[in-house]
């Protein structure tokens, strides 16, 4: 029978896992399209061959499609199946039709992106790929013996190899997939119509939702520890760019950003459209050059010299090295009495919260608002309890409202060190929809709504101008999109 599957919603509600199979999926690339044909077709062996035989059609055992200059094999299936079962993903239910639907997609965009010339560089992918060894060696006590062996390649080049093909692809899925929803927008009228469409009962319900607000104290730094760090990092530019020495190398060496450290500085794109970084960093390298190495400039994270690897348009390829200046022990005892002192005078009365914020607060994002967080994932001041970072959660958990937190230790991944008091400045409990009081998640949900019918309807088209073969084992499954071009 039949097997009812929606490739796309299956995608979206798996995201969480996807971009996790997709590294994990060691897939294989070919150059040049191929007929499949409807009968079984039988196992390659390795034989010699006349240049009249070279350019014939050959039947290949175990191909399950064939997607524009992609394949999918047979075995990629219940590989990738055991793979999101060993990352903790819970699959039950899901056939192996819409695992298969997935895969399909997945090769449409990356044939997509190719054909429109979506560029992955080399060096982004190197990064995952150290980056994802590396995950991957946990699991085997840091054996790289025993983790070739698990995934039965012959080699460790082999495996990277592989790797590095899988990220390439899904960084060329993914970002074709952004550039078909990059120009959606949505009108409020269309929200309020979204909104309006919404039998009552049907309407979601949103748990309860807390604002938070912060004034973080930074230990100062002396002006002579800074220039001792600013000339360190002006020797760096200097040895690369008058010796040859090599940028990514000394980021490995000495950035105290250890996780972009370990793939040579990389930070991935940044998008002049799209704000991934803080201020400073931005402004830096958005006024550069390909090829070229900043000065030192400082930011809320402390000293970094960039390198702009590569332009494409808007979007720039950015590496960097980080220095952060060390801290005395002095400066550390003197910016706790500070902050106990802030905290003193709003638990007396002297200061409002806000106002000791707006006086105090080394946090600029903050600041301007009276110390008010904002929520990264919905851009508001709410945050929804049961979606809270675990560590926001756990810090505000007890506060009643207006209530103070004690002084909090905060240490960033960098290490740096910094104190802050917290206090929860509203709340609003579980609650069916509101239009004006949760419209911003209103909107993000017919912004959903609207980019996965622009998916749908690029998917149709695509699906139409692209050569697809499904193999004889998969034309029953009954898939959302149209495959087999009925």
């Amino acid at each position: 029978m039949p097997i009812k599957t929606n490739n796309l919603k299956f995608t979206i509600n798996l995201k969480h896992i996807v971009t996790l199979s997709l590294t994990l999926l060691l897939i294989n690339v070919i150059t040049a399209q191929e007929i499949i044909e409807d009968e079984k077709i039988e196992a390659p062996t390795e034989v010699k061959v006349d240049s009249t035989e070279a350019f014939k059609p050959r039947k290949v055992d175990g191909v399950a499609a064939v997607v524009g200059d992609f394949i999918v094999l047979e075995s990629d299936i219940p590989k990738e199946r055991q793979q999101l079962i060993a990352s903790g993903a819970n699959l039950d239910g899901v056939t192996d039709c819409q695992l298969f639907g997935r895969m399909l997609e997945s090769k449409l965009y990356a044939h997509h992106a190719i054909q429109d010339s979506i560029i992955v560089t080399d060096a982004e992918v190197r990064a995952e790929v150290d980056y994802t060894i590396d995950q991957f060696l946990q699991s085997t006590n840091g054996s790289m013996e025993r983790l070739v062996a698990f995934y039965k390649k012959e080699d460790e080049k082999s495996l990277r190899e592989e790797i590095f093909e899988s990220i390439k692809n899904n960084k060329l899925s993914g970002r074709m997939q952004e550039k078909v929803v990059e120009e959606v927008e949505i009108t409020p009228e269309e929200v309020r119509q979204f909104f309006n469409k919404i039998p009552k009962e049907q309407r979601p319900t949103f748990g309860t939702e807390l604002k938070v607000a912060e004034i973080v104290v930074d230990p100062k730094v002396s002006s002579e520890d800074k220039q001792i760090i600013i000339d360190r990092l002006k020797e760096y530019k200097r040895d690369v760019v008058e010796n040859g020495a090599s940028f990514r190398t000394k980021a490995v060496l000495y950035s105290d950003d250890k996780e972009s450290g370990r793939s040579g500085g990389s930070v991935g794109t940044m998008h002049r459209d799209k704000p991934k970084m803080v201020k400073e960093f931005r402004e830096v390298a958005f006024s550069m050059q390909e090829g070229d190495i900043s000065d030192p400039f400082e930011t809320e994270f402390g000293f970094h010299i960039l390198k702009v690897e590569k332009i494409r348009g808007k979007e720039y390829d950015v590496s960097h090295i980080l220095l952060i200046p060390k801290v005395s022990d002095e400066a550390l005892k003197e910016a706790r009495e500070r902050i106990d002192k802030i905290r003193e005078s709003i638990v007396s009365g002297d200061l409002t919260f806000e106002e000791a914020a707006r006086e105090s607060s080394d946090r600029k994002e903050t600041r301007v608002d009276g110390g008010q967080m904002i929520n990264p994932k919905t851009q508001d001041y709410k945050f929804e309890l049961t979606k809270m970072d675990t560590e926001l959660y756990t810090q505000i958990q007890s506060l009643k409202d207006n209530e103070v937190s004690p002084v909090l230790t905060e240490t960033e991944r960098t290490g740096k060190i910094k104190f802050k008091i917290l206090t929860v400045t509203g709340r609003i409990d579980d609650h069916e929809a509101d239009y004006a009081t949760d419209y911003l998640k209103i909107k993000e949900l017919a912004l959903n709504e609207k980019r996965i019918n622009a998916i749908e309807k690029w998917q149709e088209e695509k699906i139409m101008d692209t050569y697809i073969k499904i193999g004889e084992d998969y034309k029953d499954c009954d898939f959302s999109s149209n495959w087999l071009k009925k």
